[in-house]
């Protein structure tokens, strides 16, 4: 092979004479010489050294460093190989930090991500990489800083639905609690384009960019709480920058170039963010903007009929999130002249649309007043009330044409929702139902007018004495919606209409009854109810809130029966079957069925769908469900407990208090690890404190703490966690309480709770009666009250010297009291009592100790110190002993000595 030595002469002369190439060609061939005479002498410490030197130019720094390191071991007191050592230490230690610094990791990501070669792989693992980076503020702040707003439109603009949300994601990130950077963001990128990416026909990318949309709102209107300084004026105003985000969401509703995903999110935006949040805030400008500037454009969405051709790009769930939305516009307004303009600007629209020669246009009306009768129903029923609505909608039922009777016969379903519109109907359109269902051919008006003779069957609700139709008929029409219900030959969206009818239906009890022992019906409403069409959401709910009867029942007084009866006044009656056992088993079947998973699927639906009033039925169907503890770990295993959180902190007030109870329920007898798993059980805590207040009912009440007493004994952050939500006061209030559940339960909280340092200094405050009450509640004939007390002041006086002293001022009884533990016949309260005596002894008080021991203390402890080992009572009697020992090293006493 060579010299090496003669090789790199040569290469030397090769790049001297300027033959680059044939230098480079040597010098290589030197170096291979070079390294194989390490093969032949590992110790060759020259050749390490010289390989050092040449993997150290190449850039190879760890295998530079691996070959000086042999040579400084084979001469430690070469200085040459110690230097070359430590700086090579210092290079490597450099580049580990340049190549882990955030600016590195955020243009490595880029570079990957825009790399045309690079595999998908690489390519999702830096989208993530990215996106975790952008939820830390550092992280943000670094990727804002590189240039990186331009790199992530770089992103969108491939065109790649994978770049698109990473790059969403990113921003989304960025905007999250920083009003400087969020207001940049969008001036950076425009409003413009975030509505172009939200109006892409892909569900998941019109997702990410309307939370994108809420994380820069959010930002904007307060979110960010930081301290500007100087610049506090640059990005104090950002009423301009809202308004025309608002402005565009309006213009995404009503466009042709936007997706059916893009419009549900541009309405879903609006509902979120237009109305608002407190009532008792004055300023509804936003609202009477949306209204002036909008609810036409919201209307024309209503009014869609898919069937039709040139019709808006909708989804399953376009229309009905419109709807809740024009509720919720409606129901913002806080005048008469303001309602007054919405219903004026709703006439016009509809007038505007009805024209005889032009059927397509009037069925669009119809359709827009079904909407307004699914949302803000008084205006929706005004309307029907105007003349010629009823009779036009009669007249498209006769209609030929399959798509006009279908949105007349839809409208005529939803205007019956009141009692006395139901009433008109049932004497003149239940011929015109019976025909169109006795003669169509098209299912899908078959259905829907099988689901109008159902409503106005149910028209008496529950109360079996105002049954419409005769005997059997719900039954029968309940049997027919169950089999279109069973059918997946139909479409998702016909089947639908078949839960439509059941949640009228099972106001029936022998329907209800019928409808939870048919478990191939109950199953298939479930995988229904976990589709993407969220439409189904509020039928869903009704019908469970009928087969659990968990609605509001109004409480039927004795007294006032008579007198109603008396009077010739209708008188409700309930169903022999609405009976408590009649309930317990439905609920049985129930969850035989699967229903929890479905609710957990329920409550996650992300869109304005999942109305208050929906959230609040599904509370109190869980709230149903939970009422058996032995049912409870069957709604543990399918993810009941996880469901309930949201329930218990968003929604109605009934809602909000029906959901904390039932987390309650399920917290007081489950591990909190499976039940609330991760963080999620740190949630729990708000709700169930919530239960405390003195205007809910003493069986919420008592479930809250024996809720929060099982969370207490699991952890000490658990214990911090109850004591910041402020729920001592409560705990000690419900201590004094006269009922005997509420106090134990009270007591049982406040025993776990006392390994909390806080809570330990309450007790040593002075001023109150705390300790005072835990000693007379020792003193209680309720063995589960005394058990609960003693446990409390057995920790606390174990862990707080002082309170042994304490306790002996607070009240005169308390030795009477200590020795009735002791010489108790349970076990538990036995062995805590004298874990109290112990505490005493070993509190450095040795006035203290002296009194016990001269008391009758002393013969107490020796009679049960003597006593024969036994299992029941051993920890009661080691603890004896342990007293004595203790008593003996203060020198109270001596040891028994046998003088023979």
């Amino acid at each position: 092979m060579g010299d090496p030595v003669q090789l790199k002469d040569e290469g030397n002369k090769h790049f001297q004479a300027g033959d680059i190439d044939k230098a480079i060609e040597c010098y290589s061939s030197a170096i291979k010489v070079h390294l194989h005479s390490i093969d032949v002498d590992a110790a060759d410490i020259k050749a390490l050294y010289r390989r050092c030197q040449a993997l150290e130019k190449l850039g190879k720094l760890d295998m530079a460093f691996k070959d000086v390191q042999r040579c400084a071991t084979l001469e430690p007191k070469n200085r040459t190989f110690l230097e070359t050592l430590r700086r090579l230490g210092a290079e490597i230690q450099a580049k580990l930090k340049t190549t882990f610094s955030t600016d590195s990791r955020v243009q490595n990501m880029f570079d990957i991500l825009l790399d045309e070669e690079m595999g998908k792989e690489n390519k999702e693992k830096a989208a993530n990489n990215l996106i975790v980076l952008a939820r830390e503020d550092a992280g943000a702040e670094r990727i804002f800083q590189n240039n990186g707003v331009p790199l992530l439109l770089n992103l969108i603009a491939t065109g790649k639905p994978e770049m698109i949300l990473a790059a969403v994601r990113t921003l989304s990130g960025m905007c999250t609690g920083h009003k400087a950077r969020a207001m940049a963001i969008l001036h950076m990128v425009g409003v413009d384009k975030l509505c172009s990416v939200m109006a892409i026909d892909d569900e998941e990318i019109a997702l990410a960019a309307c939370n994108l949309f809420q994380c820069i709102n959010d930002s904007l209107t307060g979110g960010d709480k930081r301290e500007y300084g100087k610049e506090e004026a640059l990005v104090l105003d950002a009423s301009k920058d809202l308004k025309t985000i608002l402005l565009s969401l309006l213009e995404m509703v009503a466009s042709k170039k936007v997706s059916g995903h893009g419009r549900d999110q541009a309405l879903n935006l609006l509902s979120k963010n237009v109305p608002r949040k407190i009532r008792k805030e004055k300023d509804n400008s936003r609202t009477l903007f949306t209204i002036d500037h909008g609810l036409k454009k919201i209307l024309k969405v209503c009014g869609q009929v898919p069937e039709l051709p040139d019709q808006l790009p909708l989804t399953e769930n376009t229309q009905l999130i419109a709807s809740v939305l024009l509720n919720k516009l409606y129901d913002d307004l806080t005048c008469d002249p303001e309602r007054a303009n919405f219903k004026d600007i709703c006439e016009e629209y509809i007038k505007s649309k009805i024209d005889p020669k032009d059927m397509d246009k009037t069925i669009h009306a119809v359709n827009t007043i079904s909407g307004l009768l699914q949302g803000p129903f008084d205006v929706g029923n005004a309307l029907v009330g105007h003349q010629g609505i009823m009779e036009m909608m009669v007249a498209l039922c006769g209609s030929e044409r399959d798509v006009d009777q279908m949105v007349a016969v839809e409208a005529l379903i939803h205007s019956s929702s009141k009692m006395s519109r139901a009433s008109f109907f049932i004497t003149n359109g239940v011929s015109l139902l019976k025909d169109i269902y006795k003669k169509t051919k098209n299912e899908r008006i078959k259905i829907r007018a099988l689901v109008g003779l159902c409503k106005l069957g149910s028209a008496g609700g529950d109360d079996y004495s105002l049954r419409q139709f005769a005997e059997g008929s719900t039954e029968k029409l309940a049997k027919q919606c169950r089999k279109w219900l069973c059918n997946p030959q139909i479409d998702t969206k016909t089947r639908k209409w078949a839960i439509e009818g059941l949640a009228y239906l099972t106001n029936d009890a022998d329907v209800k009854d019928d409808f939870v022992e048919d478990e191939l019906a109950l199953k298939a409403m479930f995988e229904l109810a976990k589709s993407k069409d969220k439409t189904i959401l509020y039928a869903v709910a009704c019908t469970l809130i009928n087969c659990t009867n968990s609605y509001d029942k109004k409480e039927i007084i004795p007294e006032l029966v008579q007198l109603a009866k008396f009077s010739k006044q209708h008188v409700p009656e309930q169903h022999p079957k609405d009976k408590k056992d009649f309930i317990e088993q439905r609920v049985k079947r129930l969850l035989k069925a699967g229903v929890t998973s479905a609710l957990a699927v329920m409550v996650k639906a992300d869109n304005s769908i999942l109305t208050e009033q929906t959230k609040e039925m599904l509370a109190r169907v869980f709230l149903a469900l939970s009422e058996n503890p032995r049912d409870r770990g069957t709604i543990v295993a399918e993810g009941g407990g996880k469901a309930l959180i949201p329930l218990a902190l968003e929604g109605t007030e009934a809602g909000k208090v029906k959901a904390s109870h039932a987390l309650a329920k399920i917290a007081s007898i489950s591990n909190p690890e499976i039940a609330f798993p991760g963080e999620r059980v740190y949630e729990v805590i708000r709700p169930l404190v919530s239960l405390l207040h003195t205007d809910r009912d003493g069986k919420q009440n008592y479930e809250a703490l024996r809720g929060l007493t099982n969370l207490a004994g699991f952890s000490e952050k658990l214990r911090v966690k109850i004591v910041k939500e402020s729920a001592l006061p409560d705990i000690e209030s419900y201590m004094f309480e006269q009922h005997d559940q509420l106090r134990q339960a009270a007591t049982e909280c406040m025993c776990n709770l006392v390994t909390c340092k806080e809570v330990q200094e309450r007790f040593l405050q002075d001023g109150n009666d705390r300790l005072k009450l835990l000693v007379l509640l020792c003193g209680e004939d309720d063995e589960g009250l005394q058990t609960a007390a003693a446990g409390a002041l057995a920790m606390l006086t174990a862990v707080q010297k002082k309170l042994c002293t304490k306790l002996t001022t607070v009240t005169l009884q308390w030795l009477e009291i200590l020795q009735r533990l002791c010489l108790h016949h349970n076990p538990q309260i036995q062995h805590r009592g004298i874990v109290i005596v112990y505490n005493m002894l070993n509190s450095d008080d040795s006035e203290l100790a002296k009194k016990l021991i001269e008391s009758e203390m002393l013969e107490i402890l020796s009679v049960i110190g003597k006593a024969e080992d036994s299992p029941k009572r051993q920890e009661a009697l080691d603890a004896a002993r342990t007293c004595l020992v203790k008593a003996m090293d203060l020198g109270l006493i001596k040891p028994f000595t046998n003088t023979s």
